[in-house]
């Protein structure tokens, strides 16, 4: 794969090159089953505790949220 270099101005006003896209274009053929991965009851369960965890609770922080409120 050819890696595509693109050159754009920085917030100094200095031209750099940075990399392009390196994704394959297209679509899907058919859509992804992520069900499949998880092959039992108990990893289904863990898999949806784990994301409850990570957007409702308090105490815990994903990456998206703030530690500290705005």
């Amino acid at each position: 794969m050819k890696e595509k270099v693109e050159e754009r101005v920085s917030f100094d006003g200095k031209k750099v090159k940075i990399l392009g896209g390196i994704y394959e274009e297209g679509k899907p053929e058919s859509p992804f089953q992520w069900r499949k991965k998880l092959r039992s009851r108990e990893e289904m369960l863990a898999y949806l505790k784990t994301g409850e965890r990570y957007w409702f609770s308090d105490e815990w922080y994903g990456s998206e949220k703030r530690k500290t409120p705005a």
